[in-house]
């Protein structure tokens, strides 16, 4: 473990195999993980989601095999408290939200904070070799371990 806080975040909707390789990766290189979950307002922006209260209860039931090293927060915007928690070190994302871990480094410096090491984590494919998404679920193609269902 390399670094002191690690951040990362999501919708966490149909809690899925790609969910659990990025949490995975922030508890393998982070002491502490901050995982912080899109509120129903923010995170509804995507669509027809599970409720927050339950994409946090199942992100909970997955977590507890760490511990007590981890903190889970409602998210509402995109940044949450990456932009001014100076004690942060490093973030982990998916290819899909790399581009706004570049920007919270961008706040970031603009404030004086170091810039967060950005770990990208790729996609994890469903048997078909798509990537698993919470909308492939949603829509009733694949199941959260990726298998093919239509």
């Amino acid at each position: 473990m390399k670094y002191k806080r690690v951040a990362v975040g999501g919708t966490f909707d149909h809690f899925h195999k790609g969910h659990e390789k990025l949490l995975n990766k922030a508890f393998e290189i982070g002491q502490y993980i901050l995982v912080g979950v899109t509120s129903n307002k923010f995170g509804g922006r995507k669509g027809n989601i599970e409720p927050c209260s339950q994409r946090m209860s199942e992100l909970e039931h997955f977590l507890q095999k760490f511990g007590s090293r981890y903190t889970v927060k409602r998210l509402e915007n995109h940044y949450g408290p990456t932009v001014h928690d100076d004690q942060m070190d490093a973030i982990v994302v998916s290819n899909e939200t790399e581009p706004v871990a570049h920007k919270i480094n961008e706040i970031r410096e603009q404030k004086g904070i170091k810039p967060l090491k950005i770990f990208v984590i790729g996609w994890v494919l469903a048997e078909d070799g798509k990537p698993i998404s919470s909308t492939r679920i949603r829509n009733g193609e694949i199941n959260r371990n990726g298998k093919v269902l239509k």
